[in-house]
C-alpha cells in the first residue's frame, strides 16, 4: 500500500514563495559587497583628508594652496561616494520590500505582481544611479592621480 502525503496549501505556498526570494536574496549579497567596497574607499577618504588637514595646520601659509585643493578634491569625492552608498542602501531596502512583499503575497494570498515589479523597477534605477556615483568618483579620483616622483 503506497501511502500518498498530500501538503497542505500553506506550505506550498511558502515554499513557492521561498523558491522566489532566492534570487532577489542573492541580489542583496551582492549589493553587500558593492557597500562594502563603498564604505572602504569613503574610509581611505576620510584617512588621507585627515592626513592632509595635519600637513595643513603643520604647513607654511604658501603650500598651503596645494594641500586644500587636494581636501577640496577629497570632499568631493567623500560627496559622491556618500550619495552612492545611499543609493545602493535604498536598492538594499528596496530588495527586502520585494522579498516581504513575495512573503505577504503568500500567506495573504493575494496578487503581488505590479508591487513586487515596482519594487524591483525602483531597486535598480537605484542600484544604477548608485553605480553612476561610484563612477564619476573613480574618475575624479583617477583625474588627480599622481604616481611616481613630484
Amino acid at each position: 500500500m503506497i501511502l500518498l502525503v498530500q501538503q497542505s496549501p500553506g506550505i506550498t505556498a511558502v515554499a513557492h514563495a521561498i523558491q522566489l526570494a532566492v534570487a532577489p536574496v542573492f541580489l542583496l549579497s551582492g549589493i553587500g559587497a558593492m557597500l562594502a567596497v563603498l564604505t572602504n574607499r569613503l574610509s581611505r577618504i576620510i584617512d588621507r583628508g585627515r592626513t592632509l588637514e595635519a600637513h595643513l595646520a603643520a604647513s607654511l601659509p604658501d603650500g598651503a594652496a596645494p594641500i586644500q585643493a587636494q581636501l577640496a578634491t577629497l570632499s568631493r569625492r567623500a560627496k559622491l561616494i556618500s550619495r552612492a552608498i545611499t543609493l545602493c542602501t535604498i536598492t538594499a531596502l528596496l530588495v527586502c520590500a520585494v522579498i516581504a512583499t513575495l512573503f505577504l503575497a503568500a500567506f495573504g494570498g493575494f496578487d503581488a505582481w505590479v508591487p513586487v515589479a515596482l519594487f524591483f523597477v525602483a531597486a535598480m534605477v537605484a542600484f544604477f544611479a548608485g553605480l553612476l556615483f561610484f563612477l564619476r568618483e573613480i574618475f575624479v579620483a583617477t583625474a588627480t592621480l599622481r604616481i611616481g616622483p613630484h
